[in-house]
């Protein structure tokens, strides 16, 4: 909300932003009454994960194209830890059709992973461990939005040349470019938040069930690699990405927010 107000000479939308921050104010108000009932509270449990593509979408009209962006800086540091601009170079100097279908098909999936721990968890009718997801992975994604909006980054997929011919000639490749011409922010390349969203929820589902966290361990580690062999995150966004959800699970945990 801050953001907003500070942008609004320059965003005729800001107070239209401003008036949704509200709105998901008043929710948060509403789910936190006492003597909620089995609904109300499985709503209470939920709605943080419910309202995040809403906060997704607001960044794309605060950022937008007219807003500078910090790509020469991270691809500086691109250059300085890898030698080059990885995103860019890795798919044209080993393309590969096969890899291309799993790593846009891995991509597609963390929009199951991100909620897979909290819909497991109520199923199982353990709703602390589905808090303790929910804590862990909103706050991963409220971090990642910070920076969106401190130093908004456009990423690979907008500074580069997309990737084209057999490469993406495959069904997941066409599922996901046709998802982000849906819902793609502009600014939210740094870090990346598919890849802190996956791990916290891996790590979330790790809490509570060792076995179903391994599980999730697979497609994380390949959604990390996926993002750059596919030119939609530089390297430095994936790695970014991996460090911020380990900091603040462990803080949920000595904290016990999630409680």
């Amino acid at each position: 909300m801050v953001v907003a107000i500070t942008r609004m000479p320059i965003k005729p939308w800001a107070p239209w932003v401003i008036g949704a921050y509200l709105l998901v104010g008043l929710l948060v108000f509403l789910v936190h009454r006492p003597g909620l009932g089995g609904v109300g509270r499985v709503l209470r449990t939920v709605y943080p994960i419910v309202i995040l593509p809403s906060l997704y979408g607001s960044l794309d009209l605060l950022n937008g194209f007219d807003i500078p962006a910090w790509d020469q800086v991270i691809q500086g540091w691109e250059v300085a830890l890898f030698g080059g601009q990885v995103s860019r170079t890795w798919w044209q100097s080993a393309p590969s059709a096969f890899w291309s279908t799993v790593f846009h098909a891995v991509y597609f999936v963390y929009y199951f992973v991100v909620p897979f721990p909290v819909i497991y968890f109520l199923l199982r009718r353990e709703p602390e461990k589905a808090r303790t997801a929910v804590t862990i992975i909103v706050a991963t994604f409220l971090a990642c939005y910070v920076c969106f909006l401190i130093i908004p980054v456009a990423g690979p997929y907008y500074e580069f040349p997309r990737p084209t011919g057999a490469f993406v000639d495959n069904w997941a490749a066409r599922l996901v470019y046709a998802t982000l011409a849906q819902g793609s922010s502009y600014g939210a390349a740094f870090p990346s938040s598919h890849v802190a969203a996956t791990l916290a929820a891996t790590i979330g589902t790790w809490l509570g069930s060792r076995r179903m966290g391994l599980v999730l361990v697979i497609p994380t580690l390949l959604l990390a690699i996926g993002v750059v062999y596919c030119q939609m995150h530089y390297a430095v966004d994936a790695l970014a990405g991996l460090l911020i959800p380990v900091p603040i699970a462990m803080l949920v945990l000595r904290d016990g927010t999630a409680a």
